[in-house]
């Protein structure tokens, strides 16, 4: 039986069960919602709940229109057209942003990080014999379309896009000139101080909700990966985050800061899939990147 539980699991109620009680500005504003069909919050400083809402409602709106680009679950989104139709006209700068850092992460990985991987993930997932093919060679895209030069082949952004929609939600709100905020849209996004005073503490913790590390984030992104953050297969204990050779990966969680969500996001799921010689060729790749904690299986 297939058990499809959250990738992420890092999440602002763990954390923030772990905080000191909260001594700062008397007001602070919080939404709740869902990303990709995951739960999703932030936590704005100095402005009330009634003055917030409405930055809340635009950023719902943002939410939606990035769904309508990188989710599997919509089929109108610009990943389902892709994967149905092989082909893709016209992708928006968001999509193309993310494919672009792709396929840096899959050259600094020796080709570990591929995010046409989706055929085997639905194969181990459903209990096929068979899959689609895989390989980030057959992938085009430029600014006019994407194609898949073979038939059968699917993507998968879900390994960083998450990482892209925390970015343009913390961009919507420094626009507005928000300062203190912390953010979780899959990943997360601590800018500026608690209480307008003390970085950000954020947890890392495993899939069973235990924790691992505390670290401090000022204007700064937080991603973890966990490979058995969703199970594909209990009676196999098959994790979802998948080697392009279908071989078992190196790392149980790494997690990792940057200054952008999008290269956390990135490089903490290309890393699940690195030995240690192959994380320090790719860390090298990415200097903005720190390893804030790594476990093997």
């Amino acid at each position: 039986m297939t058990s499809l539980t959250r990738r992420r699991f890092l999440s602002m109620s763990a954390s923030a069960a772990a905080l000191p009680a909260f001594a700062g500005p008397k007001v602070s504003a919080y939404w709740r919602g869902v990303a990709l069909g995951a739960p999703a919050s932030m936590r704005l400083e100095g402005l009330s709940q009634a003055e917030a809402d409405p930055i809340f409602a635009e950023v719902e709106r943002e939410l939606l229109r990035l769904e309508n680009i990188f989710s599997l679950y919509r089929p109108t989104s610009e990943i389902s057209r892709l994967n149905d139709a092989g082909r893709l006209e016209n992708p928006s700068a968001e999509f193309l942003e993310v494919l672009s850092l792709s396929a840096a992460l899959h050259h600094a990985s020796n080709g570990l990080f591929d995010p046409t991987v989706q055929p085997l993930w639905l194969a181990r997932a459903f209990g096929r014999s068979t899959q689609g093919p895989v390989g980030w060679s057959n992938l085009r895209f430029d600014t006019g379309r994407v194609t898949f030069k073979r038939p059968g082949m699917a993507l998968t952004l879900n390994g960083i896009a998450q990482g892209l929609i925390t970015d343009r939600i913390h961009g919507l709100l420094a626009a507005r000139g928000l300062r203190n905020l912390l953010i979780d849209m899959g990943e997360i996004v601590a800018s500026g101080h608690r209480g307008g005073q003390t970085p950000w503490r954020v947890g890392i913790a495993d899939p069973d909700g235990s924790l691992r590390l505390r670290v401090h984030l000022s204007d700064r992104a937080l991603a973890t990966s966990a490979t058995n953050g969703t199970v594909l297969d209990e009676a196999t204990a098959q994790g979802h985050i998948l080697r392009p050779d279908g071989q078992r990966v190196a790392h149980r969680l790494v997690s990792i800061s940057a200054p952008r969500a999008v290269i956390a996001d990135g490089v903490s799921t290309a890393l699940c899939l690195c030995d240690q010689g192959e994380r320090d060729a790719l860390l090298r790749n990415f200097p903005e990147a720190k390893l804030e904690a790594a476990i093997t299986l």
